[in-house]
């Protein structure tokens, strides 16, 4: 009898993305008031389009309020997008004849950034871990001996911790029995939404290495978010800017973090906190508050921020390659040659 689940097979081989989004919205609608007409909605997702290759860690950053969270939840499965399509592995994701549901949640996991919210206060950890694994078949001895294993390899003692219940844990405990609980059904992708954020730096960082550890043994596939531009430097491959609800750049986490084309990315990693006293920010980077998420006007969403915003900003910009960085992406008039913006016009007349 065996003692795991058996993990999905790898369909496309190691050159097809694991994971590819397209044109994924979701709007919120807003309750009207009496003698409103007109229905609103929040577009917290708006055309989000990505794709996760095999093996790496894909960051997703952004302002509050941004979609990130909904993007993850969405491709959960959490809840149902008004539109779009998934692609995993090369089959599509709950379509007529393509990956069956349970199938897809089996390979992917999501591990939150509440602890304790995510645990069963009534089960204890062994039992929380062993959940999973008997609804999708195995035995209760044959659970509960995996979930003895998966606490013990994220260094958790089983006959310290496996009788404990929630409360009785600290954060980062709590934390690596959610990161156990997900690998308990061999999962190809798991995405972790804010998962260190509630943890202090100490603790952190033995989760972060952890992750890596357990990334390289299984050969997993992240989707990480968080709003630490340093801790999305240290773990990430590529990087994911988003703004209201929608892509503005996307791309090699070096080239991000040291050839950011768009304003927005830009602002985000000024803001990040310096050591050095001759690269620390003295001025605020960003000026006003992000527009109203609910019916934006159309064009960039940037512009009413940006200190580069001409008239041709009222058209909404395309995310297409960026010039000179290559397998790099941003959404921005003054990366298309034919937006006739200023910048541009300078660039080629010099």
């Amino acid at each position: 009898m065996t003692t795991t689940i058996p993990a999905t097979p790898d369909r496309g081989g190691p050159a097809q993305p694991l994971l590819i989004v397209r044109n994924l919205k979701k709007y919120f609608p807003v309750r009207r008031g009496v003698l409103e007409r007109e229905r609103k909605f929040v577009h917290a997702v708006d055309g989000v389009s990505f794709s996760i290759t095999k093996g790496t860690t894909l960051g997703i950053v952004g302002e509050s309020g941004c979609g990130k969270s909904t993007t993850a939840r969405l491709i959960a499965k959490l809840m149902d997008p008004d539109s779009g399509t998934m692609i995993f592995d090369g089959e599509g994701v709950g379509e007529f004849r393509g990956l069956e549901l349970k199938s897809f949640r089996q390979s992917l996991q999501m591990v939150f950034q509440d602890s304790f919210a995510s645990l069963n206060p009534r089960l204890t950890i062994v039992e929380t871990i062993a959940y999973g694994p008997k609804a999708h078949g195995l035995t209760s001895t044959d659970a509960t001996e995996r979930a003895r294993a998966l606490l013990a390899r994220v260094g958790l003692e089983p006959d310290q911790f496996g009788s404990r219940y929630p409360h009785e844990l600290s954060g980062g405990q709590r934390q690596r029995v959610n990161i156990a609980r997900a690998l308990a059904f061999n999962p190809r992708l798991v995405i972790l939404d804010e998962a260190v954020a509630a943890l202090d730096k100490s603790v952190q960082a033995q989760v972060l290495n952890l992750l890596q550890e357990l990334k390289a043994e299984h050969q997993l596939t992240y989707l990480f978010i968080s709003h630490d531009l340093h801790v999305v430097h240290y773990l990430c491959d590529e990087v994911m800017v988003m703004y209201l609800g929608q892509v503005v750049e996307i791309g090699p986490v070096e080239q991000i973090y040291g050839q950011a084309a768009h304003p927005y990315t830009r602002a985000l990693l000024s803001a990040v906190p310096s050591m050095d006293p001759d690269h620390r920010t003295e001025q605020p980077p960003l000026a006003g508050d992000p527009p109203n998420p609910i019916n934006p006007p159309p064009g960039c969403r940037f512009r009413d921020r940006c200190p580069h915003a001409e008239a041709v900003c009222t058209q909404s910009p395309a995310l297409r390659p960026a010039r000179h960085l290559p397998g790099h992406q941003v959404a921005c008039h003054m990366n298309d040659p034919r937006s006739g913006h200023s910048a541009i016009a300078l660039e080629q007349a010099a």
